[in-house]
C-alpha cells in the first residue's frame, strides 16, 4: 500500500480541509501514517496569516524529505495559491496546488516519479469563487472542525484571505446539518464551526440565501451532538438574536471568539474594520448580561501601521476594563498585495515585539481572573484522550481546561466536576461529583 502523511499549518479550517482530503487517499487505497513514518506522499498545508510561511514550508519539506528522500511531496493551501511560483521553487517540492485543485489533489498524484521542477496547478482565484466545497476533522474524537463557509467578502487592509481563498460562499444548511449527523453518529460530542468569515454564511452562487442565525437554530435540533461551539464570528455578525439564542440553547455552549484587531478607533479605520469599539463594547455587555459565566475570546493585532505609542496604550487600557477572558496576540507583519503594506507610520519590529510581550501577560492575567471566577462551580467536562504525566484534559461548556488523573474509561465521556484550584501551569483541578447530583 502507498503511504501518505500530513503537515498543517494554520487554521482550524486547514485542519478539517486536511481531514477531508486524507479521506480522498484513503478512499484511494492509501494508507495515511504519521509524519515520521517514510511516506511515498507528503502533502503539506499551508498558511499565508502566520509570519514566516515560507520559511516554515521549508522547513517542513526539509525534514519530510530527512525521513523519506524520495518522497513526492504536495503543497497546498494558502501560501500556495498566493505564491505557487515561489512554492515550486523550493527544492524537493514536486506539485502545487491551488485552492481548488487540492481537493482534486488524487487525480493529479498518478505517478510519483519526482519532478526537476515543481507541477503547478492553480487557477485565478475569481474561478473558485463559487464552488463551496465541505470538510470536516476527524481523528481527534472528542470533537471535530465543520467548515460550513469559505472565502471573504470583507477588503480589511492587513489581509490576504481575499486573495487567497476568494469571495465568500457557504454550505446549504441541509448539507451541514445532514453531516452534522453522520459526525454524531461517529461518536463525536462536539462540533466546532468553522470559516473563515462564519457570521457571514449563507452567501450561495453570489447571493445570500440563509443567515448564520438560520444555522444556528437548525443545528440546536440536531440529536446526538452535545455541544456546538462557534469558532470566531465578527463582532458586526454577532448579533443580539444570536447571542440570546446560545443563552439558552440545547447544545450551543457560552464561548465566543470575537475579534477585535484594535482597541483604537483610528486604526480600526486603517484596517478598514466594519465597526468601532462601542460596538465592542456593547457585544461583551450583552453577552454578560444574558450569560455571566460566558468565556469571550479576543483576537487583536499589534503594531500595525500607524499605531503609535498611545493608540497601542489605547488598546491595552480597552482590553483591560473589558469583561474578556483570553486574547489570541498576532504581531502585524507585512503581506505583499494588501493597502497596508503600502502604509505609512511602520512600527519597528522590536516595538511590535515589546507590545505583544505586553497583551501576551494580560492575556494570562485574564484567563486566570476568568478561572479563579469559575471555582467552587460544578459544571461538565468533556475529557480528551490526551495524555500528559499521567493527567487527562478537557475543557468545561466555557472553555476552562481541566486536568484529572488519567482514566482510559473517562475519554470522550462528558463528566460532571467540581472546580477545585488553579494548579501552577494554569489548568483547573477537579473533584468528580456523583452523576446523581449532576443533574440536579
Amino acid at each position: 500500500m502507498k503511504k501518505v502523511a500530513f503537515y498543517t499549518l494554520g487554521c482550524k479550517l486547514n485542519f478539517s480541509e486536511t481531514s477531508t482530503i486524507g479521506r480522498l487517499f484513503t478512499d484511494a487505497g492509501y494508507a495515511v501514517v504519521e509524519f515520521q513514518d517514510q511516506a511515498d506522499v507528503y502533502v503539506i498545508n499551508t498558511c499565508s496569516v502566520t509570519e514566516h510561511a515560507d520559511k516554515k514550508c521549508r522547513k517542513v519539506v526539509k525534514e519530510a524529505l530527512k525521513y523519506s528522500p524520495n518522497a513526492y511531496v504536495t503543497i497546498v493551501g494558502c501560501y500556495a495559491q498566493l505564491k505557487p511560483q515561489e512554492i515550486s521553487e523550493i527544492e524537493g517540492v514536486d506539485m502545487v496546488l491551488g485552492a481548488a485543485e487540492k481537493f482534486r489533489i488524487v487525480e493529479y498524484i498518478s505517478d510519483l516519479t519526482k519532478n526537476q521542477k515543481a507541477v503547478v496547478h492553480q487557477q485565478n482565484i475569481e474561478k473558485v469563487n463559487h464552488n463551496f466545497i465541505a470538510s470536516y476533522s476527524i481523528g481527534d474524537r472528542t470533537r471535530t472542525f465543520l467548515k460550513v463557509q469559505d472565502g471573504c467578502d470583507y477588503p480589511c487592509t492587513y489581509c490576504t484571505i481575499p486573495l487567497a481563498r476568494g469571495a465568500s460562499r457557504s454550505d446549504t444548511i441541509e448539507n451541514v446539518v445532514n453531516r452534522a449527523k453522520i459526525i454524531a453518529e461517529g461518536g463525536v460530542k462536539e462540533i466546532v464551526l468553522t470559516g473563515v468569515n462564519l457570521g457571514d454564511f449563507g452567501i450561495r452562487n453570489g447571493s445570500r440565501e440563509d443567515r448564520f442565525f438560520d444555522l444556528v437554530k437548525a443545528l440546536d435540533e440536531v440529536d446526538g451532538i452535545e455541544r456546538i461551539r462557534i469558532s470566531s464570528i465578527e463582532p458586526n455578525l454577532l448579533s443580539n438574536e444570536i447571542i440570546e439564542f446560545v443563552s439558552t440553547s440545547k447544545r450551543f455552549v457560552p464561548h465566543f471568539h470575537i475579534p477585535l484587531q484594535s482597541g483604537s478607533d483610528k486604526i480600526l479605520g486603517l484596517m478598514k474594520r466594519r465597526y468601532r469599539r462601542d460596538l465592542y463594547v456593547e457585544r461583551v455587555a450583552k453577552i454578560k448580561e444574558v450569560m455571566p459565566d460566558c468565556c469571550i475570546g479576543v483576537d487583536v493585532i499589534v503594531g500595525f501601521p500607524g499605531e503609535t505609542k498611545e493608540d497601542f496604550l489605547d488598546t491595552y487600557q480597552f482590553l483591560n476594563q473589558l469583561d474578556i477572558s483570553y486574547l489570541h496576540v498576532f504581531t502585524y507583519s507585512e503581506r505583499e498585495q494588501t493597502a497596508a503594506a503600502e502604509m505609512n507610520g511602520v512600527v519597528a519590529g522590536s516595538e511590535r515585539n515589546e507590545r505583544s510581550k505586553m497583551l501576551h501577560i494580560l492575556s494570562d492575567k485574564k484567563r486566570r481572573a476568568f478561572y479563579q471566577s469559575q471555582i467552587g462551580h460544578s459544571a461538565e467536562v468533556l475529557f480528551e484522550a490526551d495524555q500528559k504525566s499521567g493527567y487527562m484534559h478537557g475543557f468545561t461548556k466555557n472553555y476552562v481546561k481541566v486536568r484529572a488523573k488519567y482514566d482510559p474509561i473517562m475519554v470522550n465521556e462528558l463528566k460532571a466536576v467540581k472546580l477545585l484550584e488553579i494548579t501552577a501551569d494554569g489548568e483547573v483541578e477537579v473533584a468528580e461529583l456523583e452523576t446523581a447530583y449532576a443533574h440536579h
